[in-house]
């Protein structure tokens, strides 16, 4: 934000005013869209980053607190469209997943298969949201040790994927449609496309409140604007929710509209 100031020529504070008038523009508008999909399999997945500082850095008077230290982004993707149906910005405890599934849950048109990693606080998410309309599986991928290594070239890697199992938990998911390939993919070029999400920098948020907003408009650039290569359209024009292919100009006449 501090780089486009410079670039503008403008107050940060004139950057900062944008951004959260693009936000709540791109979140108003999604929220009230993306309803009664028709989407068929769906894939959730969590990614982390944080804002203010980091767990270990948060301030004894912030610990615990929502926006300071750990801050996980719950996203549904629409493995057909490769639409973002539904995200949630919050810890990763049961709470945030029984929001995050409620919602997901209310704008959907179909019964889906759902698929999602291995962790637990899914299953009553889940139950509590679809009850028994729902074919509901779990991919459980199990890691090795090597990113624990304090070796220099292994500090930083990931550990390694030794496999994964299938774990059917409701319903009759068909099992070659288990799987959470798409949303991780999607949720890399999160990462790579925001710099908030970047690691070992100083581009972190700062106020969540700021986080989502970026996240809104970033949400609204994937479904609506960017060209899925394998699609040749938008997500959002896959799965119908739009005829049209909207540019940034167009996202600039949404926060104008709204704003005014």
């Amino acid at each position: 934000m501090r780089s486009i100031s410079r670039v503008a020529d403008v107050s940060i504070n004139t950057v900062t005013r944008l951004l959260v008038d693009a936000g709540t523009a791109c979140s108003e508008y999604q929220d009230k869209h993306l309803r009664n999909l028709p989407c068929k399999r769906v894939q959730c997945d969590e990614i982390w980053s944080f804002c203010y500082a980091k767990e270990k850095n948060v301030p004894k008077e912030f610990k615990g607190s929502h926006g300071f230290g750990d801050v996980w982004t719950w996203t549904a993707l629409c493995a057909d469209s490769k639409l973002i149906a539904s995200w949630k910005v919050g810890s990763r405890d049961a709470e945030t997943a029984r929001d995050f599934i409620d919602d997901l849950s209310s704008r959907l048109k179909n019964r889906i298969q759902l698929t999602s990693d291995g962790h637990k606080v899914y299953a009553d998410a889940v139950d509590r949201a679809f009850g028994s309309n729902v074919d509901f599986a779990m991919l459980v991928k199990l890691y090795g040790n090597e990113g624990s290594s304090k070796e220099a070239a292994k500090k930083y890697s990931p550990a390694e994927c030794t496999g994964s199992i299938k774990q059917s938990i409701q319903g009759n998911p068909d099992d070659k449609y288990i799987s959470t390939s798409y949303v991780e993919r999607a949720n890399l070029t999160m990462r790579m496309s925001m710099r908030r999400f970047t690691r070992l920098t100083n581009a972190f948020s700062k106020k969540v409140e700021n986080h989502c907003h970026a996240l809104a408009l970033y949400f609204m650039w994937y479904n609506f604007v960017r060209i899925h290569k394998s699609l040749k359209s938008t997500p959002a024009m896959e799965a119908g929710v739009t005829d049209k292919l909207w540019s940034m100009e167009d996202i600039v006449n949404l926060i104008d509209q709204i704003s005014n």
